[in-house]
């Protein structure tokens, strides 16, 4: 029978930063994630969680917590850039194995500030610049594999080259799947337009992972037409805590259901910044919502 496991991130906690005074200790964190129910999380910015891996099997152990993946960003389409990326990569694949996290999370770049909104390059890859991304996320997914033993699940993100549904079908068309799985982030997808639903459906061999998050609609249009960067619009709160926004998780969840496959759905709400009092009721409003979609292949 397959799992659906869930798991929550340091993202849900508004943690964006290995470092930064608007965030609450890691020791908070990890103490209320487990307090939530949860018992799989993500390694979140690298730095964030200690790095010495004997250190951090012990946090996870006092709490009876499990890594199920680390988190990157890569920049592949720009020139020179895979040594830069394969350092990041390295790094973090290293820690996650090491304490027993079997996925690594690639996140492209974004092509404007997130919070000022300044153009950092053209938000459309030429084909010189796209077939050099695919090609070394390919490279990458089979380098990560073979080196650390972990998959690579890639992640469409806002204001990035992979977002908008037609980039995500592009890219997934264009990369290895042997080496290279999606990791469908909900929010990001119905940010940028598109319909998980039909990800699923249409690509049903190359998910991999996913990030459950809701947006709300209303707070969308004002990003839309004023054309904000993704920082402000999470400011605005255009991340929701379901069931109050879309997609619609039961249906999500169903259709991965459908595919009879094991994989981790980890909550993010991202809520950065925020005040350390607010995501620890969320989350624990956030499991029994999940608990009560009625799949029966959902593990907490």
């Amino acid at each position: 029978m397959s799992e659906i496991r869930v798991g929550s991130a340091p993202d849900s906690w508004g943690v964006w930063f290995c470092t930064d005074p608007h965030q609450l200790p890691y020791t908070r964190f990890l103490d209320e994630v487990a307090a939530a129910g949860y018992h799989w999380i993500e390694l979140g910015p690298f730095g964030y969680l200690p790095t010495d891996a004997p250190r951090l099997r012990d946090e996870l152990a006092a709490r009876d917590l499990r890594v199920s993946a680390g988190t990157v960003f890569e920049q592949l389409h720009r020139p020179d850039s895979w040594d830069a990326v394969w350092r990041q990569v390295s790094d973090v694949a290293a820690l996650t194995a090491a304490v027993g996290g079997s996925n690594i999370v690639v996140i492209p770049e974004m092509w404007r500030d997130p919070v000022t909104g300044a153009v950092l390059e053209d938000p459309v890859l030429d084909a010189g610049q796209w077939q050099k991304k695919t090609a070394d996320v390919s490279r990458l997914g089979r380098a990560i594999f073979e080196t650390y033993g972990i998959r690579l699940q890639y992640h469409p993100h806002a204001d990035s080259h992979v977002g908008a549904a037609p980039d995500v079908y592009r890219f997934l068309e264009s990369t290895d799947p042997e080496f290279v799985h999606l990791c469908l982030d909900t929010g990001h997808i119905s940010y940028c337009g598109g319909d998980s639903v039909e990800i699923i459906e249409k690509h049903p061999d190359r998910i991999g992972y996913l990030h459950l998050k809701q947006i709300d609609p209303v707070v969308l249009a004002k990003v839309e037409a004023e054309n904000l960067p993704f920082g402000e619009a999470v400011k605005l709160g255009v991340m929701i805590e379901p069931p109050h926004g879309v997609p619609d998780f039961g249906a999500v969840l169903a259709a991965v259901d459908r595919l009879d496959v094991d994989v981790f759905a980890i909550v993010e709400q991202d809520l950065y910044p925020c005040v350390p009092e607010v995501p620890l009721p969320i989350a624990q409003r956030t499991r029994k919502f999940l608990a009560s979609c009625g799949i029966q292949t959902v593990r907490f």
